[in-house]
């Protein structure tokens, strides 16, 4: 049967997310998340962690708006960290350490992992914000520099065209290669899974095979989402002073990433028509980033999610009857149909039934 591909109507936000990891899924259910791994064996394994987060305990860093750039950061930490173990699987031969490893593991110790992490996202946020936020400027001043037509008012416009081409070209780009491929196989199977939990099917590979691999609260959107964003106050705030438009650039990351995030959260709960067609883009763009998975792929999302989640409690809770329950159902009633036909029978025959 031939997919569909559209958004599920849901039930109510199963609180679940994650990402494809390498021939595999990372599930994260609050404080709980699993990384599910094909290795080369073809063996499913299941590894299940606890990762509290940077905003655990912290009320401040809790509230709306500011919540968002501490969910992005724990995001890229967490992804890092389950890509480096699902890569484990697959390292062909054990290499020798090199100097910088050998000497961050002689000064610090067990805490080297986590410097190496933090450098890793440092690094990752920099290239991010040079590549889509400061690139596409520097090529709009050029613009504005060298081309008479362009004015300054049309900087910000060129910018955010630049951004998207940028964008789309680099997904486009990366997609090509074998192994993103693959990622990407995954990366449907786990909007599947969640999907079909979400709609209030019961977890099962021919179930998921029927879902959408479009999800409203895919990064994939959130990415896209921070980019418009930062089109539509970069056009409200402009400044003739080249080092300055740099620095605005870098010091609104943080208000954008909390809009762009309270969005991306709303839309993952609502059905509200207006929220459904500003996530139309989102869901288009996953059409690059989401491929349609093999069966043996859902079976691993399936692993990844029922190590941190009971889909089974959540879709009784949403009044859905699951088959085994709907079986010993049947039963009962058989069981009691035949009790009461023994009853009319025993009236029937002079005995006195009593219960």
């Amino acid at each position: 049967m031939k997919n569909k591909e559209k958004t599920c109507s849901k039930l109510y936000p199963s609180g679940i997310g994650g990402q494809a990891v390498l021939e595999g899924i990372m599930m994260r259910n609050k404080d709980d998340y699993a990384v599910a791994v094909r290795k080369p064996d073809q063996t499913i394994e299941v590894d299940i962690q606890k990762y509290k987060g940077l905003t655990a305990g912290k009320k401040i860093l809790s509230l709306p708006f500011i919540r968002g750039v501490f969910n992005f950061v724990d995001s890229m930490v967490l992804g890092i960290k389950t890509l480096t173990y699902s890569a484990s699987f697959f390292d062909e031969e054990e290499e020798e350490p090199g100097k910088f490893e050998t000497w961050l593991l002689d000064k610090l110790g067990e805490k080297a992992e986590k410097v190496v992490m933090t450098i890793t996202v440092i690094f990752s946020v920099a290239l991010a914000i040079g590549l889509f936020m400061l690139l596409p400027l520097f090529v709009a001043d050029l613009c504005e520099r060298y081309i008479p037509a362009v004015k300054e008012r049309q900087v910000p416009v060129i910018e955010g065209i630049v951004k998207m081409v940028i964008f789309i070209g680099y997904l486009l780009l990366i997609s090509l290669m074998n192994d993103i491929k693959r990622t990407f196989m995954y990366h449907g199977a786990e909007h599947k899974c969640i999907n079909c939990i979400e709609s209030g099917k019961e977890l099962s590979v021919a179930n998921v095979r029927d879902s959408s691999r479009y999800h409203k609260r895919c990064g994939t959107s959130f990415m896209l989402i921070v980019l418009v964003i930062s089109i539509v106050i970069f056009i409200l705030v402009q400044t003739k002073t080249i080092w300055l438009r740099y620095l605005i650039r870098i010091l609104l990351i943080p208000v954008i990433a909390g809009i762009s995030y309270e969005f991306i959260k709303l839309a993952g709960r609502s059905t509200n028509p207006f929220v459904n067609m500003l996530s139309k883009p989102g869901l288009w763009m996953q059409k690059i980033t989401t491929k349609e998975p093999t069966d043996d792929m859902i079976e691993v999302a399936i692993k990844a999610v029922e190590a941190v989640f009971d889909w089974k409690e959540y879709l009784r809770e949403n009044g859905i009857e699951l088959e085994e329950d709907r079986q010993k159902r049947e039963q009962e009633e058989r069981v009691l149909s035949r009790i009461r036909e023994q009853h009319v029978e025993g009236e029937g025959s002079g005995y006195n039934w009593k219960f």
